[in-house]
């Protein structure tokens, strides 16, 4: 029987990734709008508290299972700046645009050595409104930031972000490939080992 599952997100980028690298499981996984939930206020000072309070507030809404995903871009040379606030870097409303925008402004000196970046994904899944013990999975994906947007691929900073291994933006990937390599792939890899395992 497929098992229903609420995904803890509005962002289509992150619902899209999600679907695809859920793919071929026995789950149907639904976006938290198709619940009517709101999003949450991430009040957390780290990516697992956001992704277990926004995994707690779908699940108890929903009355489904949740899988729930902060992740954020960390900088080197900004001491790990955007972090958990990579969505709103460039401020409360940003878009994408905006904040890889503010990303180049903040790095427009930096030399390529010290652009180094890394994206951290921490994934989260909630059997029930008061789980007491969440499956909690973490993914992270190496590389560095480039001086210009690269690729149309992707979301977020994906057109800022070099991939060493393949010598092009995660933008320039296709979705196959970074799903396979991204910390959000890694992540979800990790997830769904633990769920297999009961």
């Amino acid at each position: 029987m497929t098992q229903r599952i609420v995904l803890a997100s509005n962002n289509q980028g992150k619902v899209r990734e999600i679907g695809q690298l859920l793919a071929g499981q026995d789950m149907e996984v639904l976006p938290q709008s198709a619940f009517d939930i709101p999003e949450i206020e991430e009040t957390g000072l780290t990516f697992v508290e956001n992704a277990i309070l926004k995994a707690r507030n779908a699940a108890a809404l929903s009355g489904l299972p949740a899988i729930a995903d902060d992740s954020g871009l960390e900088v080197d040379a900004l001491k790990g700046a955007p972090g958990i606030y990579s969505a709103r870097f460039a401020g409360p409303n940003a878009t994408d645009a905006d904040n890889n925008r503010k990303m180049l402004a903040e790095l427009e000196k930096m030399p390529e050595k010290e652009r180094t970046a890394r994206f951290q994904c921490l994934m989260v899944y909630m059997r029930h409104g008061k789980d007491p013990v969440p499956i909690i999975c973490q993914g992270t994906w190496e590389g560095r930031i480039l001086r210009e947007p690269q690729g149309e691929n992707g979301f977020g900073y994906d057109p800022l972000f070099f991939v060493p291994e393949k010598n092009c933006s995660a933008a320039e990937l296709p979705a196959e490939v970074k799903n396979a390599m991204s910390h959000r792939g890694k992540a979800l890899q990790c997830l769904l080992q633990a769920l297999s395992h009961g």
